[in-house]
């Protein structure tokens, strides 16, 4: 390739052919990512976090680093792959309309299972001013991201398909770097919720629009790379070994750049040291992490999601999977049996987080055969 074709390739806006058939391998990637995170929430909701031995947070705890950056990146890859080819076509108005209000569906949900999460633990005055902005949920956090993302991302990505190449890799990096600078430098008028909304704030475990974008914004550009190469085996399995191999550089570079204290690094990754706002070590392994899984879920597609259908089921399902184990693990567990938790030892309570993963496939299952046994009626 030479100097000139590669200048022509950066000039380029992305040219993406129809997407036919579904890619499994994307399902898979989310619902590990949710498997990963019933886990860590059924810990830390009904055990508690501070009472989780060192064994536990390291290595257990520390895995389920993996999922958030994993959930966001793959929102991105979904993005791409449902929505991104068809910006240009006459009924996107339609399609961007149903996106919103999914958005609508999402931000209900958030504000229905903050409630759920706060019952157990704080009074009604508390709820309330979770629920006007006046603080934060942690457990549920995420929804409202994703509410306010789909609510705005929309009118987006018709912008970003007719961006050059060069354009798609320069801005993720400049709204990192927007998004570091004022969390640092920038009062927002005084609004810590603003702030905590948009770049994240360290008293609040939020997940800011701005300091999350990049995260999706490579979901995208990873989605592009996917449609081009989803009927191409030859492609398709280099895009892959990239992949996974910039995840496990980055996982390279995190090891590097906490030696010589690696045991200590780790176990800060474990309690969420630099995860809001997000610092260059919990990144490194994070997103790390997140990469190398994404590759082995698309290398092997539809084959893993055949061998790992209980987890493929969950993808499938994001929002059904969210709201499920949340309402067990704060309404089940901490509300109605708060008095039983005490004689619960970590192992047992691991063992609940595990077996929440196939119990929430069950329900996902048991919900889609209601609801066709109802439209078949």
């Amino acid at each position: 390739m030479t100097w000139k074709s590669v200048r022509e390739a950066l000039r380029q806006a992305p040219a993406l052919p129809p997407l036919k058939g579904r890619v499994e391998g994307i399902d898979l990637a989310r619902g590990i990512a949710i498997a990963l995170m019933i886990v860590s929430h059924a810990v830390s909701g009904i055990f508690g976090i501070r009472n989780v031995p060192d064994w536990g947070m390291v290595p257990i705890h520390l895995l389920t680093k993996f999922s958030s950056s994993l959930f966001i990146v793959v929102f991105g890859v979904a993005l791409a792959l449902a929505f991104l080819t068809k910006t240009e076509e006459p009924d996107w108005p339609r399609r961007r309309r149903r996106l919103m209000l999914r958005g609508v569906e999402v931000f209900i949900c958030y504000k229905a299972l903050t409630v759920v999460e706060m019952l157990p633990f704080f009074p009604a005055p508390d709820i309330l001013d979770a629920l006007l902005y006046q603080r934060f949920p942690i457990w549920v956090d995420i929804l409202g991201f994703y509410a306010i993302a789909l609510l705005w991302l929309p009118w987006a990505l018709p912008y970003w398909r007719r961006m050059p190449l060069w354009a798609r890799l320069a801005l993720p990096v400049a709204i990192t770097l927007l998004s570091g600078t004022l969390e640092r430098h920038f009062n927002f008028f005084g609004s810590d919720a603003l702030k905590a909304i948009l770049v994240e704030d360290a008293d609040y475990y939020t997940w800011g629009q701005l300091s999350r974008l990049p995260l999706v914004l490579l979901g995208l550009l990873i989605g592009e790379v996917v449609i081009r190469t989803y009927s191409c085996p030859d492609a398709k399995g280099r895009f892959v070994l990239a992949i996974g191999g910039a995840g496990f550089t980055m996982l390279l570079g995190f090891m590097v750049l906490s030696l010589p204290g690696l045991a200590a690094a780790l176990m800060a990754v474990a309690w969420n040291e630099g995860k809001h706002p997000p610092e260059l070590p919990f990144m490194l392994f994070s997103l790390g992490g997140a990469l190398l899984i994404l590759g082995l879920c698309l290398r092997g597609s539809k084959k893993g999601a055949w061998w790992l259908r209980p987890i493929t089921l969950i993808g499938s399902e994001p929002l059904g999977a969210f709201i499920f184990h949340i309402v067990v693990i704060f309404l089940g567990f901490r509300f109605l049996l708060e008095e039983s938790l005490a004689s619960f030892t970590y192992p047992q309570v691991l063992l609940i987080g595990i077996a929440l993963v196939p119990a929430t496939a069950a329900w996902i299952a048991f919900s889609r055969w209601v609801g066709e046994h109802r439209k078949a009626r």
